[in-house]
Parts: C-alpha cells; structure tokens; sequence
C-alpha cells in the first residue's frame, strides 16, 4: 500500500514529504505564517482527489475507446468547519453530451473520491 513521510525542522512551515519515491515540498502561505513555498496541506488534498478523478475519467475512456482529447477537474475547497465541502467541476472536450454524463457518473466513484466521502479512520501511534 502507499506510504510516505513528512519531515518539518525549525522552518516555519516548510515540510518535505516524500511518497513513493517522489519528494514535495508544502508551505502554508504567508498570511498564515509560512513562505509559500509549496502548496498548503488542503492544496495537496485537492490535488489528490483531482488527479484521482483525471486519470480514472482517461482509462475509463480509453478502455471504452471514447475519442476523450483531454478532461480538465477544477477544485474548490468551499464553506468553514461547519459545512466544508469540495466543489468539482469536469470539463470533458472530445466526447458527446451521453459520453460526458457517463465520465460524471464515473468521477462519483473514484477511488479517492470515495475514500473522502466515506471519511477514514486515522490511528496515531508514538514512535
């Protein structure tokens, strides 16, 4: 299964992550104190859930042989604690009015789409 680190020092707030080999780099902007020198730990859950639902939507059609040239997933994280939600939208070019339904239905169970709807148990532990 995925497993990654993230490492923070005395920096405020730069942290390094790496996950399955690959290193990023997350900031909290400068309003909230940081440097803004990575996208902020929301940002990344947005870019998750949005590569997620890309490239579910580009096998989808291509295992369907759907003519898809390219799909755009634009994020936005709305509301406060109370009534936080994410407001997807998918711009499919390519394909017929039937054939861009269907990737929406598809981007309603992706594999990450999923798991946030559902929430996931987080268990901490001191090493």
């Amino acid at each position: 299964m995925t497993h990654g680190t993230a490492t923070i020092g005395r920096d405020r707030y730069a942290t390094s992550i790496e996950v399955s080999g690959f290193e990023i780099l997350a900031d909290e902007p400068a309003k909230l104190g940081g440097a803004g020198a990575g996208p902020a730990p929301y940002d990344l859950l947005l870019a998750s859930l949005g590569a997620c639902t890309a490239i579910t939507l580009r096998m989808y059609a291509d295992r369907k042989e759907w003519p898809l040239d390219s799909v755009t997933v634009t994020l936005r994280l709305t509301g406060g604690s109370e009534d936080r939600r994410i407001e997807r939208t998918i711009a499919p070019v390519g394909v017929d009015g039937e054939q861009a339904a269907r990737l929406a239905d598809i981007a309603e169970r992706t594999p990450v789409t999923l798991t946030l709807k559902a929430g996931l148990p987080i268990h901490t532990q001191l090493a």
